[in-house]
């Protein structure tokens, strides 16, 4: 099978946003590629490993590419790609001078090839990521999640879900109950549950998202603990869940009001439903919202404050934030 292979050389800032427009468009696989030049800083505190080998990409810059079944028609693709790039900016996102291209290539050469760059790495204090075809043997109290990403969900390397992870492992001291919104492959779903949460509901949009999630859950062995379900929060305030299918999906595994609420979602989807998160959460409840760029922190941050949460801590990675907001607990 042959496969239309778009690339768009852009901005950092803006891989999670063209990203998902792809995925909208209907593409059957997202590969992203940032700087690997030897100037820019690696963390490896955590033993991470990087056998990813360097590019020539300059820093702050990436390479985005999607993938696109033969019969696609790629001109009015591009001719509908190109105006939503160049409409980022009006959201405070720079994408650049960037570039456009596309070629015609052979499945083979790109449905595998990635997974030879996704080795075992270590996250947080207690998290390890380990991809499904890799042998890997875990230390004293570390935990294993095992992924199958597939090609259009995370892997865990991307700054934004390795700042989720870490936090979670501050967070989760066990017994939680935990709704992750934008689940993606699961696996922050699957981090809360190892670090010791009780259940975790896991919703996206995206129903083969929810399919990607529900398939890394089982070979995590927490079908019965994850509760994935075709929905936003709101749905889930409303009770209005579905599964991948789209039929009613019953009633969910955990109580809400919940004791956190995790998102690594763009800061404009974010913004969108901090209310949602509020009624959602208990009185002390904890909220760690990811996915936003540094240009993004100070509207975060405000919107956050007007809703009622206190910001009681934020992380960093490169130039990504995410915030760990706390419901006031009653009387407070």
């Amino acid at each position: 099978m042959k496969w239309h292979e778009l690339t768009i050389s852009t901005r950092e800032e803006v891989v999670e946003a063209i990203s998902d427009y792809l995925h909208e468009a209907g593409a059957g696989g997202v590969a992203i590629e940032e700087s690997g030049s030897l100037e820019r800083p690696r963390d490896t505190k955590l033993g991470q490993w990087y056998d990813r080998p360097l590019n020539n990409i300059p820093i702050g810059d990436a390479v985005i590419q999607g993938y696109f079944a033969e019969e696609t028609e790629m001109e009015p693709l591009i001719a509908a790609i190109e105006p939503f790039i160049a409409g980022l900016r009006e959201f405070d996102l720079d994408p650049g001078d960037f570039k456009l291209s596309y070629k015609m290539v052979d499945e083979e050469d790109w449905a595998d090839s990635w997974k030879k760059y996704f080795k075992p790495i270590r996250v947080s204090e207690r998290l390890t990521i380990r991809p499904t075809w890799e042998e890997y043997e875990a230390g004293p109290n570390e935990r294993i999640i095992d992924l199958d990403p597939g090609m259009a969900f995370g892997t865990g390397t991307h700054p934004t879900t390795a700042l989720c992870l870490r936090t979670l492992d501050s967070v989760i001291r066990g017994g939680e109950e935990v709704i992750d919104v934008g689940t993606g492959s699961g696996i922050l779903a699957i981090g809360a549950m190892k670090l010791g949460a009780k259940a975790v509901l896991a919703v996206d949009l995206d129903p083969v998202a929810v399919s990607s999630a529900k398939e890394n859950t089982r070979l995590n062995g927490l079908s019965e603990q994850i509760d994935v379900r075709l929905s936003d929060l709101l749905g889930v305030l409303k009770g209005e869940t579905k599964d991948e299918s789209g039929a009613d999906a019953g009633p969910i595994n955990v109580s809400v009001p919940v004791d956190v609420v995790v998102a690594n979602i763009l800061a404009e989807i974010i913004m969108l439903f901090i209310g949602d998160v509020y009624d959602a959460l208990k009185p002390g409840g904890i909220y760690i919202a990811s996915g936003i760029w540094k240009n993004k922190e100070e509207v975060v941050e405000q919107g956050l404050l007007q809703a009622g949460f206190e910001i009681v801590d934020r992380r960093r990675e490169d130039d990504w934030i995410a915030f760990v907001a706390s419901k006031p607990k009653a009387g407070e």
